[in-house]
C-alpha cells in the first residue's frame, strides 16, 4: 500500500497506519516460522517481499523433490512377495506427496499407475476392471486388490493341492495318453 500524501485527509491517514500495523504483525509471524539464519536475512523486508524471496529460495528445492517423487512414482513395481496392500500404499503416499507439491494428476491416471504397477498374476482382474470401465477411488482400489490378493493365494493353494505330477503313467500302470496329470479327488 502506497503511504498517503502528506496533506491527505484522516481516512486514507488511518487506512494506511492499519494497513502497516498488520503487515508490521504478520513480518513477525512469518519470521517467527523461520530458521535463524533466514531471519536474519529477511528481517528488514516487507512480508509480501520475504514471502517471494522464499517462493525464489525453495522453488528449485520443490521442483527437485517433485521429480525425484515422480520418478518413484512412475518406476515403482510390485515385487514378488510383497502384499499388495503395502505395495498401493507406498504408491499413494507418492501420488499425495506431488499433490502437496502442487503436481497432482487425475485419479484416473492414479488408478491406472496403480494397476500397470502390479504383477501378471493381476492381470485377469485389471482386464476387468478396465472392461467393466470401474471408476474407484485410489482409496477403494486398494481394497479391491487386498481382496484379489487373497482369491489369487486361495486359488493356487487349492491348484497346488489339488494336481498331482504327470509322470506319464496313472495308478492303475496305465499310460496318460494326453500327458496331462489327473486331478486327486
Amino acid at each position: 500500500m502506497e503511504a498517503p500524501e502528506p496533506n491527505a485527509t484522516q481516512e486514507p491517514i488511518g487506512a494506511y497506519r492499519k494497513y502497516q500495523d498488520h503487515a508490521d504483525i504478520i513480518q513477525c509471524i512469518v519470521l517467527a516460522s523461520l530458521t535463524l539464519d533466514l531471519q536474519e536475512q529477511h528481517k528488514n523486508l516487507d512480508p509480501s517481499s520475504i514471502i517471494t524471496h522464499l517462493k525464489e529460495l525453495f522453488h528449485k528445492r520443490a521442483r527437485h523433490e517433485c521429480y525425484e517423487v515422480s520418478k518413484a512414482l512412475y518406476r515403482c513395481q510390485k515385487t514378488k512377495g510383497t502384499p499388495v496392500g503395502l505395495h498401493v500404499v507406498k504408491m499413494i503416499g507418492y501420488i499425495h506427496k506431488l499433490e502437496i507439491l502442487g503436481f497432482g494428476m487425475e485419479v484416473k491416471l492414479s488408478i491406472d499407475l496403480v494397476l500397470q504397477s502390479l504383477s501378471d498374476s493381476f492381470s485377469q482382474f485389471i482386464m476387468n476392471f478396465n472392461m467393466n470401465s470401474m471408476e474407484r477411488s485410489l482409496s477403494e482400489l486398494l481394497n479391491i486388490l487386498k481382496m484379489v490378493e487373497k482369491d489369487i493365494k486361495n486359488s493356487k493353494s487349492v491348484m497346488l493341492v489339488n494336481s498331482t505330477p504327470c509322470k506319464g503313467k496313472e495308478r492303475g500302470g496305465k499310460g496318460n495318453a494326453k500327458g496331462k496329470s489327473k486331478a486327486q479327488p
